[in-house]
This record gives structure tokens, C-alpha cells and sequence, in this order.
């Protein structure tokens, strides 16, 4: 089945059960008298995702599954929905009274039956069995969940019937179930304890695998049980033996040969009965197997895996009968099955799975040909820079070892095309003995790669064996293609013995973390980009015409070439394969035109293009189910947008794609997910945040993914996008709604267009129109307005009806000045982000939302708005009173026990505000301004009780800024990585030379005079890795030299920023220090010394303002510069 209906339902499963089993929803289930419901309906959700899980695996295209798993999301939407609403109206007292009452009570009875019926009715509805042959039987599918909830009952009687049948041939039963799901170890230790007392076999053995497999231990283990049941009869005559003494006494007396005769002599001559538990690998079962030859006597093997192709295999041997038990129809005859724990089961019919497999690899070499194809013609238009790095990657001298190299970037890039042709280059055919390339195909079997590289390396031999030979003895280039997982490469290479220190292996794939997995050294990974618009227009113009042309002389071709190139984005499979289909079409703008009009609905219609979406498809069936869900939820965002890391990952929370994992929060789960699309090239990074350790701060979707997003997540009904010249149909229950900028319809259109009561998020873009926020949407849990035009203050008056927001975005919003009363009914809130508003003081309601984790404003205390302004020259009384930048805060903040950020607070009046931030000992990351003589003390105190504080902005403007007002901060709080200070200081705090974990650091206006005393404190920081100098930094008569001299300082400095004017003429980089520099940005006329000695240099960016100045001395030290760094004028 294609697994996006099956991942978006265990997504809302997952959201589902973790309501079902709350503390909360357990309370107002036991108070309301529902709890038997509650419980029926949280085991049924549960059995309905273990057959979710069950059903991903498979992915079988069965219409008739496809339908009951959209019945199982949408009755997982409605659980989760009504759980939820009633744990969040418990919360609220003045609701709490009337629950009490018999009526509201009788309304909550009726709708938690009604449910009940729902869930019953969907556990019950009948499924087909899915797939025929050597497929996956889904037990749930056959028989129903309630015959599947009775499967472990009935397995312990299956597996003891499996050990009676059957006649005197040595038996192997296979037992498989993931994770020990239902308790497989239980089951086969009941029954082998009941089969010893029982004396049906005359030896008996309980075996642990452990790795690496040693024969010997196995043995010894083995013999010492088998002995161990020999002796137990006559014990019983003679109690005072010690059974451990005597076989310990025995075996130590045998040498190794007598011990093996012993052991050849009684699987030989005597019934057993012997489990090997946690058989994890085929190589395992191949290994023991030997040992166990058929004696003829009716003796046993119990195989337990946590494996189904292990299962299958052990099951599979020439040298047993297997009869396992499985969950097919009574009729079913098949020889050989597997007891599968999981409920689900592989029939091993040996003929029907070769010809599967052999269909399957076919297929494989089919699809490559066929990407092959599409991508041959591309001759390597605009990579010969990546071409010759590669080669000078692959070419790179090391006597120590050889080299692997890997190339890495989303699908359609051409990596494979570009890999082929450096394999084939002249340059690299009289430097390898002995060359192999290998396209790793689907299923992955290990045997077939090693006899393909064997076969290649040497034409004569089709032998595994042969290849450790060539390998030692011979200089080899060695291309795998298309590698997929870690697990892949690292089967790939324990069977590869260690190559001829001048051998190379090149690998490509589409994910970082792989080849980051593959290659130790970072030089050796090569990450491929999208064609620049220049060598992606030659492109085109190569495919549709044959040849270059220039159609800058065809002004209308060259608007519609533009469309569908920006469509394209770079992407060479997208342009060839268009341009293919061009080329066979009239040459004309119209026709041209015609495309454009309808690419999307040509991607998924016409079979010529609809090689572009089958092979990005690949990308994102390879997702994970809880990745597919995060990747769908960002069609909500039009087409080239910017999407904050901050906004989507704090939105994936509130939506619950997230859960707790060993000590990681939900926010640190959700922004993994960020990562690993990232690194899978499911989203391309867009904006680098200086000084960040997190790296890309922002990322857009590639055009042609976004339609994949777009058209799955309408498929799913997950996302619906109101735009003008869109569908307005929708087919079943939208949870989340975004209005596009130039949607021109009205209230009307609005409300009947969506359920708007089922809706779980609202985003919109562009002008703000009164009807948006509805007292209909009931169960919104995101409201994001960011830089939503024409929105002000009374538009939000209605927002204290929303009772389940978890995230409310104001962000850009420059008229709203007040948040209203209602706002401190929001009592799920989680995350508030006011950024870039003219909100100067929060309504006394905000200490009700205990719930509230991020409170993200400006820390921009330099800002000068309107309202600023208004407040200077028109109340300056209150400009007094309001900090710029900040926000006023009321009393009572400490009652937020669950706030990390907190962000910009005005300290100025008082200090209250700073005893009820002492309270906030949860805090990761703090910024206030205000800080003055008056209150530092109170402060420093402050500080000094914030023992989990990660981040630290502090600001004070005006003359007296921050003198003196941090040096009484004697113990700061040790976890404290980022540091950034604004207002003069003269002279850095002592107890910044003690910040030994601080990984960053900004000075703003710090006007200090110290300077070799500043870059000594700075430069003997062990863990700073990015330093921003702004605007007077340092204040001298003349600008300052910052020099490095004397000692190795900077150890762990990797970004130095320049920003503006900040007091420094001249940079002097003395050898030695600075080692791990690898960029320097600078926007005012600096001079440099010592960039040639700076060991891990890669760039320096230049404000293109300096474009014109003198950088002839600049130029001439990078390149001298070994590593040869770029240098960039940027804006």
C-alpha cells in the first residue's frame, strides 16, 4: 500500500493513545463514570496501531485496506479530539461546576459511547487478506482485531502442537515477533519447561546468541545443559551432589576434540529439544545449522528472532521439515511457514519467493535503466567543477588506508550520471588495477553485491571467495551506486577485507547522514548542488533544440522557458526530462505556455514527465511514518516561501508530531525531525544563521517536492489551501486550513468551503479579513498570523474562545499594540511569538497560562518604531516607563513554572519582576533589558539561581549602560552557552574568563577599552566557537589592531563576525591560532595579516559595499592559503 494514508494514521494514532492514556484523561474519565469506555477505547487504538505498523511494512495498493486505514484515522481524529476537549474543560473551574452537574454529565456519557460504537465499529468491520503467495498475511485483515487480540492465547497452543506433529525428521520452528511484542520469550519458556517436566526429550538446551558467535562457547554451552539433564535422575538417590560440581569436574577433564565427539555423539543418538534465542542474522543460522544434522529421532530446534527474513530463512533449510503455524485459511497446505508473534507471517514457499525475488531485482534494474535513460543526455552541462573535485578527492594521496568518498544529494541531481563519468574519465583508467561499479538494487541482498563486484574485478571467477583476494593484491576504484541505509554499507564493508591503501570507494546517495556514516573524514564528502540558472538554461536549450541557442533574441520563448526552469529549480532530471518532451512539441511560446499552465496535473498525468515524480516519489516513500507526516504538513506554506526552523518545529509540537524520547523533550524530538529532512534532501536549506550551531535557520521546499506535499496531504484531506483559481471541493474532514495572499472570497465562501469546527490549524498569508477567527473552531490548536497585513488589536478579541491554542504566532505584525484580556483563557498555550509587533506591556491574564514553555519577542533594544517614537516626544513620561524593545511583564511570572525562553522582559521598574524570574528555574534562555545601577545587584542574584540557563542577553542603553552592573555576579550559571551583551562596559566581567562551556559570544556598543585584555579573556575560552564584534565594540582614539599574538588563542573558533564599526582597523592572525577558523565576515574596511596560516579557512565573506575597495593584499594572502579559500562579496 502507499504509505502515506498508513503514516498519517499512525501519526494520529499516536496523538490519539497519548490522550487515551494521559493522567488527565483517566481523572475526568473516572469523575464522569465513563472509565470502562476510556480504557475499551484506548486498548482498541492501540491494537489498531500495531496493525498500522504492521500494514507499513507492506505497502500493498488494496483499496478496499486503503479505505479502513482512512477509517481508522478519521475515528483516531475523533478519540483525540473529544479526549482532549474534555480534559481541557476540566481544567477550567468555571466549567468544572457545571460538569458536575447530571445533565453535563449524561452529555459526556452519550458522547463516550457514541465514540465507543465508532471505534467498534471500524475493529469490527471485515478486511481482506492482503496479498497472495509469497506476501505478508496480515492476521488482523483475515480475522478481525478481535481474533487478533486472542492470537497470544492461541499461539502457546500452536507451538505446542508444531513440537508433537510431524513425523521423526529433525524439526525447525521459527518464531518471530518484533521486539518481543507479545511476549514470544514467555511463550516458548512455558512451553519448553513444560516439555522438560514432561521428559519428551531426552536432552534438553536453552541457547542465548551472543555476538560475535563463538563455536567453542556455543558448544560448551550446549554439552553443560545436556549433561546437566543426564544427572538429574540419579540426584534424586543422591541429594547431597552438587549437579554443578559434576559436570563442572567433567568438562574440565575433556579435552577439546573429546568434547566435540561428545557432542557429535548425542544430537546422534538422542531426541532433543534445543531454543536459540535472539538469532538476529541469517550468518548466525548458517553457522549453527552445521552442527544439526537429521538424526531421524523427532528432534527440535525453536528458532526465536526478532527477524522475519531470519524467520523465513532458518525455516527454509534443505536438511528439515519446517511446519510453523501461520494465520492463513484452514485449507491452506503450505510446507513451511513461521509462527509469527506480530500476527503477521512470510510464507516460505521456496519456488514462488526466488521468482519473486528475481521479479523484484528486475524491476530494480529496470527503474535504473530508466533513470539511466533520462539522465544519459544530460552530458554533464554545468559540472565540470564538480567533476574535477570529485576527481581530486578520488585522486588524493594516503599511505595509510584507503579512501572512501562520497557523493550525496537529493534525487534527479544527476550524482549517478556524474559519477559514471568521472568512473569512465581517461584520467582515472591507467590508475587502477582493476575497477567495479554497483548499483545497489531493491531488495538489498548482500551476496548479489559481492558477486557483481567480483564478477567485475575479475572476469573469470563468479566466486565471493576471490574477491578478498583482489582487494588485498590489487589497486581498485570501487562505485556503489544508490546506497540507501547505514545498515547497507556496514554489511557492504565487514565482508570486504581491508583494501590496498591505494584502492577507493566511491559511494552516492541521497542522504548526509549516510555519507557522513561512510566517510570518516569530513574532506571526503562532497554534497552535490542544483544547476546554476546560467548551466541549467544551457541545459535545456541543448534537450529542446538539440543544441546551445541563444533565446535572449526570443523574448516571449524565453518568459516561458524562465516558468518552467524556476519549476525545475536547477533540478537536472526535471529539465531533461521536459525538455525531452519538448522537443517532439511545436516550438513555440504558446505551446510553451500550454505546459506551464498545467505542469502540476502533467507531472501525475502524462507517463513522458511522470518520471520526474516517480523518482522524488523514492525519496519520500523512504521516509519514515512520523517524517511523512512533518514533510506533509508543509505544503501549508506557498510556493519559494522562507520556513523558519523556529516556527515550523515549534508548530510540529503543538500539533503533537513529537513525544518525549530517553530524556529528549518534544521540542529536541521536533527539531531532530528538521534535521534528518534536511539531511534525507526532503527540504533545501535557505538561510545559514551566523553564529549558530544549529546551522540553517530557515529552509525551503524544492517546487517539484511541493507538489508532492501539496498532492498528498489534499489525498490525506490532511492540508486544504484556499487560494484564488484553486478547487474549493474538498472530500472528507480538512484539519488544517491556510488562506493564501490572493484568495479573494468572502464569509460565505469561507465557512461552507471546511468544517470549520474540525480544524486543527489556521495559517494565513496576506491581508486579514474580520471572519477568519470563528467562534467555530472549537479544537484549533495553531493559530499563525506572521506577517499577516491589516490585523489589529479588536481582530483578536475573539481569540479567548480558542481553549485548545497551543501556538499563536503575532509575528510581523505591526499593528497590533495590545494583546486583549481573553488572551489568559488560552490555558493550553505553549508557545507565543510576538516578534516584530509594537506589544510593549502583557495583560495581567498571562500569568494563567502555566502551560506556556516560549515566549518569543524583540531583544532589539536599538529598535525605534512609531510607537517608540510616540512614546519619546508625545509621553515621555512613559517612555520612561517602556524600555524599547521590551516588554513589560506583570507580576506573578513565577507562576510559569514551565517557561524556557523568555524573551525581551523589561526589568527597568522594580524589583518584582526579577524575584518572579528567580522562580523560573526551568529557564534555557533568557534576554531582558533594563539593566541599571539601581537593580544590577538584584540581578546578578537572579542569575545566580538560574542553574539550567543555556542562553543570556543582557542590554542597557544610554550612557551609564552596563557599568559595573555584571561584576557582582559571582557564581554564573555554569550551562551557559551563548552570551551577548549590549551597553558600554569598559572592561569585560572577570567571571567571563570562567565561562568554560560558552560556545558563543556578542558584544554590542560594549565600548571597551581593554583590548589586549579582551582578546586574552576571550581567547583562552576553550569552547568558543563563534565571536561577533558589532557596533563599538571597542573604544580607542584610534580603531584597535585585534591580534592573536604571543599564544595560541581562539582553540575552538570556527566564525568571526565584523559587523559594521566596531572599533577595529586591522586583524592580525598570528600562527598557531585560530586553528579551526573556517569563516571570517567582515561588512567594514578591515586590513588582515595572517590569513595564509589559518589551517581550516573555507571562506571570507566581504559586504559588497567593500566591492570596490583595495582586497589586493586580501586576495594574495588566501591564496597562498593551502586550503584555498573563497572569498565572497555578499549583500
Amino acid at each position: 500500500m502507499e504509505a502515506t494514508g498508513l503514516s498519517v494514521g499512525k501519526s494520529v494514532l499516536n496523538g490519539a493513545l497519548g490522550y487515551a492514556k494521559s493522567a488527565i484523561t483517566q481523572e475526568v474519565a473516572l469523575q464522569l463514570g465513563v472509565h470502562r469506555d476510556q480504557a475499551f477505547i484506548r486498548d482498541e487504538l492501540e491494537m489498531m496501531l500495531a496493525f498500522l505498523m504492521a500494514a507499513h511494512e507492506e505497502r500493498d495498493e488494496h483499496k478496499v485496506v486503503k479505505t479502513w486505514v482512512k477509517q481508522v484515522r478519521d475515528v483516531a481524529y475523533d478519540v483525540e479530539d473529544c479526549l482532549q476537549d474534555f480534559a481541557v474543560r476540566l481544567e477550567r473551574p468555571s466549567r468544572w461546576c457545571f460538569l458536575r452537574t447530571l445533565l453535563d454529565r449524561s452529555r459526556v456519557a452519550t458522547r463516550m459511547k457514541e465514540l465507543r460504537a465508532k471505534v467498534e465499529d471500524v475493529s469490527q468491520s471485515p478486511k481482506p487478506a492482503i496479498g497472495a503467495g509469497p506476501s505478508i498475511i496480515y492476521g488482523a485483515t483475515k480475522f478481525g482485531i478481535d481474533e487478533a487480540r486472542r492470537q497470544k492465547d492461541k499461539a502457546k497452543v500452536d507451538l505446542s502442537q508444531l513440537i508433537d506433529e510431524g513425523n521423526t525428521d529433525l524439526r525447525v520452528i521459527a518464531v518471530w515477533g518484533a521486539n518481543d511484542s507479545l511476549g514470544q520469550t514467555v511463550i516458548i519458556k512455558g512451553e519448553y519447561d513444560n516439555l522438560k517436566r514432561s521428559k519428551k526429550f531426552k536432552l534438553y538446551a536453552w541457547i542465548r546468541i551472543l555476538h560475535p558467535f563463538n563455536p567453542l562457547d556455543f558448544l560448551q554451552c550446549i554439552m553443560r545443559q545436556f549433561y546437566q539433564t543426564c544427572f538429574e535422575e540419579p540426584v534424586k538417590t543422591q541429594e547431597q551432589t552438587n549437579i554443578g560440581a559434576q559436570i563442572l569436574k567433567k568438562m574440565g577433564a575433556m579435552k577439546q576434540e573429546e568434547l566435540v565427539d561428545a557432542f557429535i555423539r548425542h544430537v546422534n543418538e538422542n531426541r532433543y529439544l534445543i531454543v536459540l534465542n535472539d538469532v538476529s542474522t541469517i550468518e548466525d543460522w548458517d553457522a549453527i545449522k552445521e552442527y544439526f544434522p537429521n538424526n531421524n529421532k523427532g528432534s527440535r530446534i525453536i528458532v526465536s528472532t526478532q527477524h522475519g527474513e531470519v524467520a523465513s530463512l532458518c525455516a527454509g533449510s534443505e536438511s528439515v521439515v519446517s511446519e510453523i503455524w501461520t494465520m492463513m485459511e484452514p485449507e491452506s497446505t503450505s510446507s513451511e511457514t513461521i509462527l509469527g508473534t506480530k500476527n503477521y507471517m512470510m510464507v516460505t514457499d521456496e519456488n514462488q519467493s526466488a521468482g519473486s525475488n528475481e521479479n523484484m531485482v528486475r524491476k530494480g534494474l529496470t527503474r535504473i535503466g530508466t533513470i539511466g535513460g533520462a539522465l544519459e543526455e544530460s552530458q554533464l552541462v554545468g559540472r565540470e567543477k564538480e567533476k574535477n573535485d570529485l576527481m581530486n578527492l578520488i585522486l588524493k594521496q594516503d599511505n595509510q588506508q584507503s579512501i572512501v568518498v562520497t557523493l550525496w544529494g537529493m534525487g534527479g541531481l544527476g550524482k549517478t550520471t556524474l559519477i559514471k563519468d568521472v568512473y569512465q574519465s581517461q584520467e582515472l583508467s591507467g590508475l587502477f588495477e582493476k575497477r567495479s561499479c554497483v548499483t545497489i538494487v531493491r531488495p538489498f541482498v548482500l551476496e548479489d553485491v559481492l558477486k557483481s563486484l567480483a564478477m567485475q574485478l575479475d572476469t573469470n571467477s563468479k566466486k565471493v571467495e576471490e574477491l578478498g583476494k583482489i582487494l588485498e593484491r590489487k589497486r581498485c576504484l570501487i562505485v556503489l551506486d544508490d546506497l540507501s541505509s547505514v545498515t547497507e554499507w556496514d554489511m557492504i564493508i565487514q565482508s570486504l577485507p581491508k583494501m590496498e591503501s591505494a584502492s577507493r570507494i566511491v559511494i552516492t546517495t541521497r542522504e548526509e547522514n549516510i555519507a557522513k556514516h561512510c566517510s570518516s573524514e569530513k574532506g571526503s564528502i562532497y554534497k552535490l548542488e542544483v544547476l546554476a540558472n546560467r548551466d541549467a538554461l544551457d541545459l535545456f536549450t541543448k534537450k529542446v533544440f538539440k543544441e546551445a541557442i541563444n533565446l535572449d533574441e526570443q523574448p516571449a520563448m524565453m518568459e516561458e522557458a524562465q516558468r518552467i526552469l524556476k519549476k525545475c529549480n536547477g533540478l537536472p532530471l526535471a529539465i531533461v526530462t521536459i525538455g525531452g518532451f519538448l522537443a517532439k512539441q511545436p516550438k513555440t511560446p504558446m505551446e510553451w505556455k500550454k505546459l506551464n499552465d498545467h505542469i502540476s496535473a502533467e507531472f501525475e498525468m502524462n507517463p513522458e514527465l511522470g518520471i520526474i515524480r516517480t523518482i522524488l516519489m523514492k525519496s519520500y516513500d523512504g521516509l519514515p511514518y512520523h517524517l511523512k507526516s512533518c514533510f506533509l504538513y508543509m505544503s501549508i506554506f506557498p510556493e519559494d516561501y522562507s520556513i523558519s526552523r523556529t516556527r515550523i518545529v515549534h508548530r510540529w509540537n503543538a500539533e503533537g508530531y513529537s513525544s518525549e524520547v530517553r530524556g529528549k523533550s518534544t521540542m529536541e524530538v521536533a527539531d531532530s525531525y528538521y534535521i534528518e529532512l534536511l539531511d534525507r534532501s526532503m527540504i533545501l536549506p535557505f538561510h545559514y544563521l551566523f553564529g549558530s550551531r544549529k546551522g540553517f535557520s530557515s529552509c525551503k521546499l524544492h517546487d517539484l517536492m511541493r507538489e508532492i506535499s501539496i498532492s498528498k496531504a489534499m489525498e490525506e484531506n490532511l492540508v486544504f489551501r484556499m487560494e484564488e483559481g484553486g478547487s474549493m471541493n474538498t472530500q472528507g474532514t480538512i484539519r488544517h486550513l491556510a488562506i493564501s495572499s490572493n484568495w479573494k472570497g468572502d464569509q460565505s465562501e469561507f465557512e461552507s468551503t471546511v468544517d470549520l469546527s474540525r480544524i486543527r490549524s489556521l495559517t494565513v498569508f496576506g491581508k486579514w479579513k474580520s471572519f477568519y477567527i470563528s467562534d467555530k473552531m472549537t479544537l484549533l490548536r495553531v493559530l499563525d498570523l506572521g506577517s499577516t497585513s491589516g490585523l489589529v488589536d479588536h481582530h483578536l478579541e475573539p481569540i479567548g474562545k480558542l481553549v485548545h491554542l497551543k501556538y499563536l504566532s503575532l509575528r510581523g505584525c505591526e499593528d497590533i499594540f495590545h494583546l486583549p484580556d481573553s488572551f489568559g483563557n488560552l490555558k493550553q498555550l505553549q508557545t507565543l511569538d510576538i516578534v516584530r509587533t509594537k506589544i510593549a506591556k502583557m495583560p495581567q491574564t498571562i500569568i494563567n497560562l502555566t502551560k506556556l514553555q516560549y515566549i518569543q519577542t524583540d531583544n532589539d533594544i536599538n529598535r525605534r518604531d512609531v510607537w517608540t517614537s510616540f512614546c519619546c516626544v508625545v509621553l515621555p513620561f512613559m517612555a520612561r516607563l517602556v524600555y524599547p524593545g521590551s516588554v513589560v511583564f506583570p507580576r506573578g511570572l513565577s507562576k510559569l513554572k514551565a517557561l524556557h525562553t523568555l524573551e525581551c522582559v523589561d526589568i527597568t521598574r522594580g524589583e518584582a519582576i526579577l524575584q518572579d524570574i528567580k522562580r523560573l528555574t526551568r529557564l534555557h534562555k533568557l534576554a531582558v533589558a533594563g539593566v541599571h545601577k539601581k537593580n544590577c545587584q538584584e540581578f546578578c542574584s537572579t542569575l545566580s539561581h538560574l542553574t539550567c540557563l543555556k542562553s543570556l542577553f543582557v542590554g542597557s542603553q544610554g550612557e551609564a549602560g552596563l557599568h559595573g552592573c555584571l561584576d557582582g555576579l559571582s557564581s554564573p550559571p555554569k550551562t551557559l552557552r551563548s552570551l551577548k551583551l549590549w551597553g558600554a562596559l569598559d572592561k569585560l566581567p572577570e567571571w567571563i574568563a570562567g565561562l568554560h562551556n560558552l560556545v558563543k559570544m556578542g558584544l554590542w556598543y560594549t565600548e571597551l577599552t581593554e583590548v589586549e585584555g579582551t582578546i586574552q579573556v576571550l581567547g583562552k575560552l576553550p569552547n568558543l566557537s563563534v565571536l561577533h564584534l558589532w557596533n563599538k565594540t571597542f573604544k580607542t582614539a584610534e580603531p584597535c589592531c585585534f591580534a592573536t599574538r604571543r599564544e595560541a588563542l581562539f582553540p575552538s573558533l570556527t566564525l568571526l563576525v565584523l559587523e559594521y564599526e566596531p572599533g577595529i582597523g586591522s586583524v592580525e592572525f598570528e600562527e598557531g591560532t585560530a586553528p579551526k577558523l573556517e569563516l571570517l565576515f567582515f561588512r567594514h574596511s578591515t586590513s588582515f595579516s595572517g590569513l595564509s596560516s589559518l589551517p581550516s579557512l573555507k571562506e571570507v565573506r566581504v559586504h559588497e559595499a567593500l566591492h570596490n575597495d583595495d582586497m589586493k593584499d586580501t586576495r594574495a594572502q588566501l591564496a597562498m592559503n593551502p586550503n584555498k579559500p573563497v572569498l565572497k562579496f555578499i549583500a
